[in-house]
């Protein structure tokens, strides 16, 4: 008994109805944790400002508009924005200024705080990074290298140095084997700073 082949179109139509039932079930489970993800990332992003403006109690959202920082619930779609942190007083603390930029294996999404009566940066936290385990994620692992990041003086701007070499306020000593990520951060930090610290 010769059992025949399906045709082509029928195997083209199973292939067809397989691949449209994955592609619902992938949207539907991207539209169903969506919320929670937002969430997440609103969260992490709230707690990241506090950690790199020491002192602040109280956050607000601002936008550049009309030559002035003007306070915003939502921001409009392509808008950059900075976060003004307050403390319990209500007295401005700084500013939470968010960068990306370019690194060694992916893009790097990083937040940072400064203080414009100081002319400093007062802290930083990466918020996203795909660097090399063991190398370049040492942006965000190195507590050392973090550190640098605490007083550390925008003027001129900020350089990289070898590591053990920073003699200045304004250098920041590189890891070890992971120089391009640790010039990444000061670049997007350089390129941040151009774009708002004359608007402060």
């Amino acid at each position: 008994m010769k059992v025949s082949e399906p045709g082509s179109s029928r195997l083209v139509a199973t292939l067809g109805l397989a691949g449209l039932l994955s592609g619902l079930i992938i949207v539907s489970v991207f539209e169903a944790t969506l919320p929670t993800i937002t969430a997440y990332k609103a969260k992490v992003l709230q707690e990241a400002v506090f950690k790199v403006l020491p002192g602040s109690t109280q956050l607000q959202r601002l936008v550049y508009r009309d030559g002035r920082l003007t306070p915003v619930e939502e921001v409009g779609k392509g808008e950059e924005f900075v976060f003004g942190g307050q403390d319990a007083q209500g007295v401005l603390v700084g500013y939470a200024i968010p960068g990306s930029g370019p690194g060694f294996q992916d893009t790097i999404r990083l937040l940072y705080g400064y203080q414009p009566k100081q002319r400093k940066v007062v802290g930083m936290e990466i918020l996203e990074s795909r660097e090399t385990p063991g190398l370049g994620d040492k942006i965000y692992k190195d507590a050392e290298f973090v550190s640098n990041f605490d007083a550390l003086s925008v003027e001129p701007e900020i350089v990289t140095v070898k590591r053990g070499a920073k003699a200045a306020p304004n250098e920041v000593d590189a890891i070890t084997g992971a120089t391009i990520s640790s010039k990444a951060v000061v670049r997007i930090i350089n390129q941040a700073n151009q774009q708002w610290l004359q608007r402060f």
